[in-house]
């Protein structure tokens, strides 16, 4: 005990000057984008951004889908632009048309191969400066509008609404700045906001510091919870009900920021979870990684292996005996009307 203690009062002796070096840069960045010393352009169509605050694990890709699929039911022809974090090309990739689907992560990130899938009629584009994305995007397919995924940082490009997604889990230390804490920029950067989602409470309880931060932002809010599909998916796109694991033992991995409320959502199933092993955000694994995993599983007894849709499209190339699937996300909103509201004049 005495030398975790000494070991952690190392660590912030190491990580607060780096976080006030972040700091720094963070401050004096926005400082110029504030007084235009660094340029913001704007796209000849309409741009909703959907990001988040801290690092990691707050349901985006979700909320992008939802977004998506809102427009698109009011006849609105969507576009989205991403980075496309973790991919091995640079520049403009198309991921998809809205029809042909990517057939190699890796080309374009995991989420946004996740998204084509996911997505009928979408065109998506990664490209680390979405600006030239998001013109390529509009000459290629020339959508009604656009959403930025992962945007609230990007502020060389201008957003006609900005969505910022707070995760319900976070805690006091948390809310320090990388690398000390999971904050991407200060706090009360989130006047830049335009409405705040406080994701997951059905899974995290929300601590009262963290609803009177958001209180006190004076940005408007909402809440959302979130909801297993009723499918499980293999990677060969076999189904199966969610319901067939209720009395089955399951053991669990995954690569993502909140694996916590992933395995508290399949806690709430019925099912007995017999193991579980956590990989850092955006893992690639390897052969050794689902040979561990299959002995794992098989030595606790466990009837599946059961991850996420965005682990799941790593694993193509991997066979092994014990069968994987994958849970689906889906997300209800609290009030659902005023997230509409907020979309509203973009129809």
């Amino acid at each position: 005990m005495q030398t975790n203690r000494i070991s952690k009062k190392y660590l912030v002796f190491i990580l607060f000057p780096l976080a006030l070096f972040y700091w720094g840069l963070i401050y004096w960045r926005n400082l110029f984008y504030n007084f235009g010393f660094f340029v913001t352009r704007s796209l000849p169509c309409p741009v909703i951004s959907i990001g988040n605050i801290s690092v990691g694990g707050t349901g985006k890709t979700p909320m992008v889908e939802y977004v998506s699929r809102y427009l698109q039911s009011k006849g609105m022809h969507v576009g989205i632009i991403s980075r496309g974090y973790g991919r091995k090309t640079t520049g403009s990739v198309i991921v998809t048309d809205g029809i042909t689907k990517p057939t190699s992560w890796e080309d374009v990130g995991d989420e946004p191969f996740m998204l084509a899938h996911s997505l009928k009629n979408v065109p998506i584009i990664v490209d680390e400066l979405r600006y030239r994305g998001g013109m390529l995007l509009i000459k290629k397919f020339k959508p009604d509008i656009i959403i930025l995924d992962d945007g609230f940082q990007h502020r060389s490009l201008n957003r006609d609404l900005d969505i910022v997604l707070i995760n319900s889990r976070d805690t006091i230390q948390d809310h320090k700045l990388l690398p000390y804490g999971l904050l991407r920029e200060p706090w009360y950067h989130l006047s830049r906001a335009d409405i705040l989602v406080l994701t997951k409470t059905n899974v995290h309880k929300p601590k009262a510091f963290l609803i009177r931060k958001i209180k006190e932002t004076g940005r408007p809010k909402i809440r959302n919870t979130t909801m297993l599909d009723k499918t499980l998916r293999s990677i060969t796109n076999n189904q199966i009900p969610l319901k067939d694991i209720k009395n089955k033992k399951i053991y669990i991995f995954s690569a993502i920021g909140d694996p916590d409320g992933f395995i508290a959502s399949l806690n709430k199933t019925g099912t007995t979870i017999c193991g579980k092993q956590i990989f850092t955000d955006h893992y690639i694994y390897n052969g050794m990684d689902l040979k561990g995993l299959e002995n794992d599983a098989k030595n606790s007894g466990a009837d599946y292996l059961i991850t996420t849709e965005k682990d799941l499209i790593k694993l193509d190339s991997f066979k092994i005996k014990i069968p994987i699937y994958a849970v689906k996300i889906r997300l209800k909103f609290h009030p659902e009307s005023k997230l509409k509201r907020y979309l509203q004049p973009f129809i």
